[in-house]
């Protein structure tokens, strides 16, 4: 039974008040303990009813929350805990709760690269001592795919910084087929990962086109007075949504691809699909199928496609065809070089 967050109130305010052997509580008295708190955290002027008190406690009574508070009535008007060392803070967590705050608290983790999210630490290190205390240690159920230490991930908070208050930068750059670094005006748009590696989008001053750069080739970044330029055929929450990766144009238009996948590769691309346009177009005889999605063509989707062998077979459109064959030459030839062979 989920309980919201004024309902959470009155119970730690009933709590509090039952914890506190020094004095006797009648029901008038722990609901107006209970409107003094929701006025104090949350502003709310318009009361608590006797019945929803009294609601209260019954609910802290039962296991519907795990509470099982052992709240008696004694003189026919007061209210206390039958044990004095009882607290719904103390209670044990259940296995769902420990499990649920234990991906949580991993979850969260994932957020640490950016300074933004550095009130997370301090809730993340209570949160791991409150779990260390309730449960034994276990090995780690739930492992996020992730990269320690990665080149450029300093950037990040500087970065995310600048695109919220549209910072003009000077950026030092060398891609990996450049021989020297180059020096341009930059304006960011957003950050984006992809396998462990992230991303810059922008327009270079005087350019329209999109740029993603890596943030492992970006050298130095530095704000500069030159006036922030918007793009305004750029869409930020839209730009990906025909995309695989990274690599893609304002003006790129999603195509048609078709491809045939062997019965075993067929069972997994059902449950995880390349792309969400994706649709099965036919399903054969022997269990394999042929499936289509709308998606730009880039580097990245070639790379996806050929990561499946000869589980995948492309169909249309034929420059993706062309391309494909290129490639499963290029590397049967490179097999058939006895001298790189052992």
């Amino acid at each position: 039974m989920p309980a919201n967050k004024n309902a959470l109130i009155r119970y730690k305010t009933i709590d509090n008040c039952l914890r506190n052997k020094y004095r006797k509580w009648t029901i008038e008295d722990l609901l107006d303990a209970c409107c003094d708190a929701l006025y104090d955290c949350e502003g709310i002027s318009k009361g608590v009813s006797l019945r929803t008190v009294q609601s209260d406690i019954q609910i802290m009574r039962s296991d519907k929350l795990g509470y099982n508070a052992p709240i008696e009535v004694y003189d026919n008007k007061y209210y206390r805990y039958s044990d004095p060392n009882y607290s719904i803070t103390k209670m044990p967590l259940s296995e769902n709760d420990f499990q649920v705050m234990k991906e949580a608290a991993d979850m969260l983790r994932q957020l640490s690269d950016f300074q933004q999210f550095n009130e997370f630490t301090d809730v993340i290190n209570r949160l791991d001592d409150k779990l260390a205390v309730s449960r034994k240690k276990r090995k780690p159920i739930v492992n996020f795919d992730s990269v320690k230490d990665l080149k450029g991930i300093e950037l990040l908070t500087p970065l995310y910084n600048y695109i919220d208050k549209k910072q003009s930068l000077k950026i030092v750059y060398q891609s990996f087929n450049a021989t020297e670094p180059s020096e341009f005006i930059f304006f960011p748009y957003m950050l984006k990962e992809f396998r462990n590696r992230w991303f810059v989008f922008g327009n270079k001053k005087d350019n329209p086109s999109i740029y993603n750069l890596p943030l492992d080739r970006i050298q130095s970044v530095e704000p500069t007075e030159i006036q922030y330029q918007e793009n305004p055929n750029f869409d930020n929450e839209h730009f990906f949504d025909n995309v695989i990766g990274v690599s893609s144009r304002i003006n790129n238009f999603p195509r048609k691809i078709k491809f045939w996948a062997s019965e075993e590769q067929s069972k997994y691309i059902k449950t995880k699909p390349l792309h969400h346009s994706q649709k099965v177009i036919e399903e054969l005889p022997d269990g394999s199928c042929i499936f289509r999605i709308d998606v730009v063509i880039n580097f990245e989707l070639y790379s996806v496609l050929l990561s499946y062998g000869s589980g995948i077979k492309v169909i249309s459109p034929r420059n993706a065809v062309k391309y494909i064959k290129e490639q499963i030459t290029a590397m049967q030839e490179l097999y058939n070089n006895s001298g790189l062979t052992n």
